[in-house]
């Protein structure tokens, strides 16, 4: 049950010799969310032996080209690789007339079908929910109409704690009911449901944050979440340059991190003008310690976390022992 993050694009508008813009993908399960398309994206899946083809959905942050240059290609080659499932686009609504356009001039015999959600909102809102995930847009702060993403799982099923199954002498029928969350009423007592199961493992999720100004209502958006990825454009000793950009610094992504006490934060979206990160990673840890860099290539995977119902055995003889 994979829940990993691989940053391909990490670096901001102007690309280096060894860093491609922005493109991002989320591995749920198997199943691929490509998050932004900069210039390069196709070559990095390639380089790092990721399927295009198992791309179901793609997520556009906003119209900027170092966001967006790369999907014409990407859109290309999947047809070219002989892709036939349906893609589905997510991003503002002004990017209806770019993918019309591709289209219009570049498609002559569609070997595969697209369609395009639009995103608008005011505030955080859902845009894609299925039976595994749901997917939450809201706004972000920049110089063009722009949105972040939350991805999150959905709730596992309950399970019966084992110890009541015998202890209660439970039915087929009451376990059924504990299970659907609903509460086992007796003549002489009544089982709870909230009491009597547990969740098998935590959901997991994930947030995107690029491009955007500080803003601590970001915190607020993404609160919570096992891991985010936001962007650190600039060190703090070009904060007023971040601000008139409608960028973040290090430190200031590190700060959202921490207001919005989130498990691990990832930063990237670097400027050209470091060639070495190390010091924008120095002043995201000064404030947020569990501050990791982005690379190309690089994999941050959310472990699962299981729940036991009961103590492990293994546990209890420690426990006997002291």
């Amino acid at each position: 049950m994979k829940f990993s993050l691989v940053t391909l694009g990490v670096s901001s508008a102007s690309p280096t010799t060894n860093r491609y813009p922005s493109a991002h993908i989320l591995n749920v399960c198997g199943r691929l969310f490509l998050i932004d398309c900069g210039e390069g994206t196709q070559m990095l899946l390639k380089r790092y032996h990721i399927s295009m083809l198992k791309i179901s959905r793609i997520f556009i942050s906003h119209l900027h080209g170092d966001h967006l240059f790369g999907l014409f290609g990407l859109l290309s080659s999947m047809a070219l690789s002989g892709r036939k499932e349906k893609l589905y686009l997510y991003g503002p609504e002004s990017l209806s007339g770019v993918l019309q356009f591709y289209i219009d001039y570049f498609v002559d015999d569609p070997s595969y079908e697209m369609e395009f959600i639009p995103v608008s909102l005011g505030d955080k809102g859902v845009i894609y929910e299925d039976e595994q995930i749901k997917v939450e847009a809201f706004p972000l702060y920049h110089l063009k109409e722009t949105y972040g993403y939350l991805f999150s799982e959905h709730p596992p099923k309950v399970n019966v704690k084992k110890e009541l199954v015998s202890s209660e002498n439970l039915s087929i029928e009451e376990i059924l009911t504990l299970k659907s969350e609903k509460d086992v009423i007796r003549r002489d007592k009544t089982l709870f449901w909230r009491d009597c199961t547990y969740l098998p493992y935590s959901p997991r999720s994930f947030a995107y944050c690029s491009d955007t100004a500080y803003n601590e209502s970001v915190a607020n958006y993404v609160k919570g979440v096992d891991l985010l990825y936001h962007e650190a454009t600039f060190g703090s000793e070009f904060e007023d340059l971040a601000e008139s950009r409608y960028h973040s610094t290090a430190p200031q992504a590190a700060m959202i991190a921490l207001k919005g006490e989130v498990g691990k934060l990832v930063i990237g979206h670097y400027s050209s003008r470091y060639a070495n990160t190390d010091y924008l990673l120095g002043q995201a840890k000064e404030i947020f310690p569990e501050t990791y860099a982005a690379d190309t290539g690089l994999e941050f995977e959310i472990p699962l976390k299981v729940h036991r119902a009961e103590p492990d055995r293994k546990d209890l003889e420690k426990k006997d022992n002291l």
